[in-house]
């Protein structure tokens, strides 16, 4: 038996170097490094920003992601002023303001956009002053900013990898999470912990969207987060099938975002969103001729 399985893994072991011999010959850049990490990150991203997205989008909240983006670049700043790993300084503040959002959303008559907007400015303001106050240039702001396939480094795979575990482990969430999304005050009646889990929830998505702007950058990790999810949404009528959609979406968009952005020499977070847009418009103009098709009489 144990003869048989070495036999078995041996092939499989064989067959996934063959593989890979045909993937460099077919794209050499995949034997260098970097694009090796910015493929694995852009699949883990893919996968994180695409699942929680479905969230963001069902619930309205669509400029959270735009909220995050910019308090990150408060962190990234504070972490540069302070001479701290910019990474972990925008995760603790991403995580502060998301808890801050939820807590005065909740605790509070004001709807969501404003209490983001609130945070959003204040965030971009202390990074503004931040950065003001550092004696030198740097250029972790640009790369945190607008993204760069070379800015991820093993660490930041460390991070990702490491929140993709956990969304794993709370998989099974997803259904409070999704009852809560669509009859909050249902769930609450049924004894689910809807304003507990909407902090945890807060929470994930902050590390996911402080995860995602090495490689789409601030100014458009909001379009990651929401696009896969709404695209998927026009092409979906189930919540279960919306989020497979938009996690297949995602980490396809991102995988052919890096493959065109290293051929064509353009930011990698452009490039991705740019063929995100491109799909959700074809969807769009797709589900809008199949509503017409299916309205017209026989």
């Amino acid at each position: 038996m144990f003869d048989f399985l070495k036999t078995v893994l041996d092939s499989l072991w064989a067959l996934l170097l063959s593989l890979w011999a045909f993937l460099i010959t077919v794209f050499p850049f995949l034997q260098y490094g970097f694009m090796q990490q910015a493929i694995l990150a852009g699949i883990a991203v893919g996968f994180l920003a695409s699942f929680y997205g479905v969230f963001v989008v069902q619930r309205g909240m669509g400029f959270l992601g735009d909220g995050l983006g910019h308090a990150a670049f408060g962190g990234v700043a504070i972490g540069i002023l302070f001479s701290v790993e910019p990474l972990w300084a925008a995760v603790l503040f991403t995580v502060f303001v998301a808890v801050g959002i939820t807590w005065v959303r909740e605790n509070t008559k004001l709807e969501s956009d404003t209490v983001i907007g609130i945070f959003f400015a204040l965030s971009m303001a202390i990074g503004i002053v931040a950065l003001s106050l550092t004696p030198r240039y740097t250029q972790d702001a640009i790369t945190y900013l607008f993204g760069s396939i070379l800015a991820v480094q093993p660490m930041d795979l460390y991070v990702i990898g490491a929140v993709v575990v956990v969304a794993l482990a709370t998989h099974r969430l997803w259904g409070r999470w999704a009852y809560a999304t669509f009859d909050r005050e249902m769930a609450m009646a049924d004894r689910v912990a809807v304003k507990r889990e909407d902090y945890f929830l807060s929470l994930l998505i902050a590390v996911t969207v402080v995860t995602s702007i090495k490689l789409v950058g601030i100014v458009l990790v909001s379009a990651f987060l929401v696009i896969p999810a709404a695209t998927a949404r026009l092409m979906s009528r189930k919540f279960s099938t919306m989020t497979r959609l938009s996690i297949v979406i995602g980490v396809g968009t991102a995988l052919g975002g890096l493959f065109a952005s290293y051929y064509t020499n353009t930011p990698s977070g452009a490039t991705i969103v740019l063929g995100q847009g491109v799909l959700f418009v074809i969807c769009m103009i797709a589900a809008r001729a199949f509503i017409t098709l299916r309205k017209r009489p026989a």
